[in-house]
């Protein structure tokens, strides 16, 4: 399974209100075909984030991720469940975080990767930094180096 961060990673961070009070995120779409393609080759994700966003479950949605927690800080608590929905082991997890509240699940999971871009608190901490930044291909990035290290690709 890979867990997300979506704000900084799936997103390149910043949110954009319109004077309507819409909110806006860029997603990348090489990230999002590399999720769509990890999916059918039997990759789980989920999603785990800081923020509530009506942007973020319309992207999960798109994207096929069914597991999605919105308003987690503690995202160690979300992790917990997905591993006993899942029945999985830390090491058959990767979480992508970029920020100090991602470090506590960043420190369970079997491989944490950040992006470029990452808080150097959490580029410091992680098995893998991105060499490209959040938003903006990181995702992918980690994505096809976890396919090919599993012999998918």
């Amino acid at each position: 399974m890979i867990i997300l961060d979506v704000d900084g990673v799936l997103t390149d961070g910043r949110i954009v209100y319109g004077s309507d009070g819409t909110e806006y995120k860029c997603f990348d779409a090489h990230d999002g075909y590399g999720v769509t393609r990890a999916s059918a080759l039997g990759v789980k994700f989920a999603a785990i984030s800081g923020r509530s966003s009506k942007v973020t479950s319309l992207r999960m949605k798109k994207l096929g991720i069914k597991d999605v927690y919105q308003n987690h800080m503690d995202k160690v608590a979300a992790y917990t469940k997905l591993k006993k929905k899942y029945r999985l082991r830390d090491e058959q997890v990767c979480f992508i975080g970029d920020d100090e509240f991602d470090m506590p699940l960043l420190a369970k999971v079997g491989f944490g990767a950040a992006p470029k871009d990452a808080m150097k608190k959490v580029r410091d901490a992680v098995h893998y930094v991105a060499h490209k930044k959040g938003g903006r291909g990181a995702v992918r990035e980690v994505i096809d180096l976890i396919l090919e290290a599993q012999g998918l690709v």
